[in-house]
């Protein structure tokens, strides 16, 4: 929950790391929770219906064929990518709030300006956008490397076209360029511009709990945090699929890993439509909605504590 101060420039400058510490512990959190949820969900998003019937069938084929280990298949780079992503992702987003709060919605020489008054919900939300589109250019590379790694279902890795994150990245730097690397950026944006009802939601539940029980802070950021998740996934898992399917499309030329399917955005989702109907647009939503209130409540949680107590 923000709460608008008035600040001198320097003040705010100093103020603004906070946000970009916090989110390193934001994003330990959330992939120690929520990336054995995550790995379901891929595979679920990317594979047709004979493969797995369900996410409880995915879960029991991996365990039973790569073991525990392979739940956390694609782990390395979302450890250090979300660690980096929820970093430029939250300390956009509490600068973003500021400079919101301060220019548009509150600005100090406004006859109406009331240095108590925080930044509405709908300010929030437009933070959530710009902080969006700010991380898209740190996650598209991150979830590109992570979403084909995850769909390599060989337990040997003799058998596997990657053998690891530096290998992915290498092999397809070396055929497409950074070009390459960056595929399905304009998918991720799309994605990410849903945060408007992340974080503007999660101002609204804040206020909500703060207002209308007696938890602690901590509790609060946990509840607000994990339902204002649930309400991010319900609006914006169709496209977060039909990102998915770009993702794992393969690159073709000289990389050798197949014929690309998807010249653009518009042709994967009429893929999913085409494949599996309306419904195809929700294929694997069940783990990806159980692991959005742990991973993001713990990640929230995290994030405010490491707010309050640095200086």
């Amino acid at each position: 929950m923000s709460v608008a101060v008035k600040e001198t420039p320097a003040t705010a400058e100093v103020k603004n790391y906070k946000g970009f510490v916090g989110g390193v512990f934001s994003g330990i959190a959330k992939l120690s929770v929520g990336h054995p949820f995550d790995t379901i969900k891929v595979r679920l998003q990317t594979t047709d219906a004979s493969r797995f019937s369900g996410p409880l069938e995915c879960l029991l084929q991996t365990v039973r064929n790569e073991g525990l280990r392979g739940l956390y298949k694609g782990a390395s780079p979302p450890l250090v990518g979300w660690m980096f992503m929820d970093s430029v992702m939250l300390g956009s987003l509490t600068v973003y709030r500021r400079l919101l709060r301060d220019n548009i919605f509150n600005p100090p020489l406004h006859p109406l300006h009331d240095p108590k008054a925080p930044l509405p919900a709908h300010g929030h939300g437009l933070a959530g956008i710009m902080a969006g589109a700010t991380v898209s250019f740190v996650a598209a590379p991150v979830e590109h490397v992570k979403a084909r790694l995850q769909i390599q279902y060989a337990a040997n890795k003799s058998e596997r076209l990657y053998s690891g994150p530096l290998d992915c990245i290498a092999k397809i730097y070396r055929a497409h360029g950074l070009r390459g690397i960056y595929h399905g950026l304009s998918a991720t944006l799309l994605f990410r511009s849903f945060f408007f009802f992340w974080w503007g939601s999660y101002d609204v539940f804040s206020r909500w709990l703060a207002d209308s029980t007696s938890l602690s802070k901590p509790a609060i950021n946990f509840w607000a945090g994990g339902l204002s998740a649930q309400v991010f996934w319900l609006t914006s898992y169709p496209s977060d699929v039909v990102k998915q399917r770009i993702m794992t499309d393969p690159l073709g030329g000289a990389l050798g890993d197949g014929t690309r399917r998807f010249p653009n955005w518009r042709t994967a989702a009429a893929a999913v439509y085409r494949e599996n109907g309306a419904k195809g647009y929700w294929r694997g939503f069940l783990p990806c909605f159980l692991r959005a209130f742990p991973a993001n409540a713990m990640a929230l949680v995290a994030f405010e504590g490491v707010m309050r107590i640095l200086p």
